[in-house]
């Protein structure tokens, strides 16, 4: 349904992700998969992935796939808020209408809270 409404060019995904039939399925959908490598699936690799991110700030040089990434922690800073302080985590209605204004009124408090960050 969302790929009807939107053009998705992206997914971004953690390192939990890092998978070949995952990116094969993001590219199978005409996508780019912009997932964070998990140096533990490969011996050597978390090294390699250092000595690469010092050459990086050496140069200056911020890859276009890192800049997306951060996108996503944004997104994960919201998602994070709604359940520690606004009542995300735990849900005590029962019915869809129900839960779903629960973590409406959520979304409205932290809405205000970061007005109300911006202006002081």
């Amino acid at each position: 349904m969302t790929a009807t409404r939107t053009t998705n060019l992206y997914d971004v995904m953690d390192s939990a992700y890092d998978a070949p039939q995952i990116r094969a399925h993001s590219r199978s959908l005409g996508h780019v998969p912009i997932i964070d490598i998990n140096p533990r699936a490969t011996p050597g690799r978390k090294e390699e992935l250092k000595a690469e991110k010092k050459r990086c700030q050496r140069l200056g040089h911020r890859p276009a796939e890192q800049i997306r990434y951060n996108e996503r922690t944004t997104v994960e800073r919201v998602n994070g808020r709604i359940k520690d302080e606004f009542g995300g985590r735990t849900v005590r209605v029962r019915g869809n209408a129900k839960v779903m204004c629960h973590l409406m009124f959520g979304i409205v408090a932290l809405t205000v809270d970061q007005c109300l960050r911006f202006v002081t």
